[in-house]
């Protein structure tokens, strides 16, 4: 991996995701940040694709050494905006709760529903900073948590690569990093929620909080406990499975960077999700 002689360390663009979306690129520029709310999970990886100034950044670390419920979500989202990302792709595994969204299904989530139970999930917290600024205690509605606009981008090009993507459906969010009992996928299901992951929250409120585009894309790696009649999810079968569908998976996540708006052209309602309200904290 060849590193640049004078590095940019400047992106457009974020992936939160695993090395094997950058790591054939050319010319990839390793940095690290620092935040406020501590190290990210890992350096920041910068790229360009067609053109886009490009960081990655890989959720679980180099080695996948963080569970779930021990990522820095907020150092993650907050590093990314610092570079100068303002829109964000978040791949991630999940299991299907529908026998129709077996493994190797590709769902684009316009909902989720959290039913997480420690995790940090907001900047706005009144808790004072390292530096003793207070961030005031501000409500951002996550009515549509992702970005209309990233949606239709992902969706259109995921289409056409012998992949058939779901477009929309609700990604319910557990603690982890134990998978669900049958009982509870059986009523995840009941419910009318479409995919069970454990990544997708806190991130896509964080980036809403930052006035991010955030666009979610969860490939199905198994049906989940009580959509199957087997013994269960297995790891190795999740890793397995993603293993096998990520060369089209960085491919459709590629396409979708090329396609996405500029910065500056953005119409969507996401760069003003404070709506003009004092967070009380100078955003990166």
């Amino acid at each position: 991996m060849a590193t640049n002689a004078t590095p940019r360390t400047e992106a457009e663009i974020g992936v939160i995701g695993g090395s094997g979306f950058y790591s054939f690129l050319d010319d990839v520029t390793e940095i690290q940040v620092d935040t406020p709310y501590g190290p990210p999970s890992d350096s920041l990886f910068l790229g360009e694709i067609a053109g886009r100034r490009v960081a990655f950044l890989p959720r679980h670390g180099r080695g996948h050494h963080l569970p779930p419920h021990r990522i820095n979500y907020r150092a993650n989202l907050w590093a990314l905006r610092s570079v100068g990302v303002r829109q964000v792709l978040g791949p991630c595994a999940v299991g299907g709760l529908r026998p129709e969204y077996g493994p190797g299904t590709l769902l684009v989530p316009d909902q989720f529903v959290d039913r997480t139970k420690s995790r940090a999930q907001t900047y706005f917290d009144g808790h004072p900073l390292p530096d003793g600024t207070v961030p005031n205690v501000v409500h951002v509605s996550p009515a549509d948590p992702y970005c209309p606009v990233g949606r239709k981008v992902v969706v259109k090009a995921a289409r056409g690569k012998d992949w058939e993507p779901v477009d929309g459906g609700t990604l319910v969010v557990v603690e982890g990093p134990r998978f669900s009992t049958r009982a509870e996928s059986r009523w995840h299901a009941a419910m009318g929620w479409s995919v069970v992951g454990m990544t997708g929250h806190p991130e896509a409120m964080l980036a809403r909080e930052l006035e991010l585009c955030y666009t979610s894309l969860t490939l199905v790696t198994d049906l989940d406990a009580g959509a199957e009649s087997g013994e269960g999810v297995s790891h190795d079968e999740v890793l397995q499975v993603f293993a096998a569908n990520v060369d089209r998976l960085r491919t459709v996540l590629f396409d979708a960077v090329a396609g996405l708006p500029a910065t500056g052209e953005r119409d969507c309602l996401c760069p003003a999700a404070l709506g003009g309200m004092d967070p009380g904290i100078r955003l990166p």
